[in-house]
Parts: C-alpha cells; sequence; structure tokens
C-alpha cells in the first residue's frame, strides 16, 4: 500500500502537471516538445503539400524528391530549436 500524501504534496504535484497562465512550458527534462510540434507542424505540411502538388501537376517526379530533403531538414532542424528552446537566451 502507499502511503497517503498530504494536502501539500498533491498540491504541487498538480501544480507541476499543468500551468493555466503558461501551458507550452517546458515537460520534464528541460524539453519542450508540444511548442515544436505546434510550431513545425504548419510549415512542414505545407512543404509536404507542395511536394504533393508538384506530383499531380504532372511535372518530373525528380523535381518533387529534390525539394523533400531541404523541406525536412529545415523541419527537424526547426523542432530541434523549439523543443530546447536554442535561442530562448538571445532575446
Amino acid at each position: 500500500m502507499s502511503s497517503p500524501m498530504s494536502a501539500d504534496e498533491h498540491t504541487e504535484s498538480a501544480d507541476d502537471e499543468f500551468d493555466p497562465n503558461a501551458p507550452l512550458q517546458s515537460d520534464s527534462g528541460g524539453r519542450n516538445r508540444k511548442r515544436a510540434v505546434i510550431a513545425v507542424a504548419p510549415f512542414l505540411a505545407l512543404g509536404l503539400g507542395n511536394v504533393v502538388l508538384i506530383l499531380q501537376w504532372g511535372i518530373e517526379p525528380l523535381w518533387a524528391f529534390a525539394l523533400l530533403p531541404p523541406i525536412l531538414f529545415c523541419s527537424v532542424l526547426a523542432y530541434i530549436v523549439f523543443s530546447t528552446d536554442f535561442l530562448d537566451d538571445r532575446t
């Protein structure tokens, strides 16, 4: 059986889970994956949409696949920057 938690301990653990004033604060471990996904997803969707559009227009498929690596590279780089707060201390 687990030991019962005091009211203070219960309040502390509840406060650590969610802060309504700062819903996108860093997760435990100093990484903010949710904010990174929210920031990168629209740009990744636009890039992949362009690749699909190029393929549907009938342009050489090589052009679509030539655009894919830069799109993925920039998306991964942006994810790393947003998730680790790389530029947080420079503002």
